[in-house]
């Protein structure tokens, strides 16, 4: 399991100025060809919506850095995911996998 980082025109933007939102999404690869994806979620997993990760340095941004599996407390299906908002703080973010995946 990887996180990666996607961009898309935010709501206000205008033809003549284009704001930009960052989020990010799961991705599973196949075991067997890491060319093959198994699974992606189909809308982002994290997306700014705090005051924190709307406005700084670069508005509307979550930077996913760090995901760290919670099996020191016996949670293997539970990951802290730290991430930069709009470039000026760090977060924490709680991410729980479901039993299953829709698969691609």
């Amino acid at each position: 399991m990887f996180l990666y980082h996607g961009v898309h025109a935010a709501e206000r933007s205008t033809p003549e100025k284009q704001q930009l939102v960052y989020s990010a999404g799961v991705m599973f690869l196949s075991a067997e060809d890491p060319y093959d994806i198994a699974f992606r979620s189909f809308e982002p997993i994290l997306t700014p919506t705090l005051p924190e990760e709307k406005v700084g340095v670069i508005a509307d941004v979550v930077f996913p850095t760090g995901i760290d599996q919670r099996t020191d407390i016996g949670m293997p299906d539970r990951y802290d995911v730290y991430y930069g908002m709009a470039d000026n703080r760090i977060g924490v973010a709680r991410l729980d996998l479901p039993q299953s995946l829709e698969w691609l």
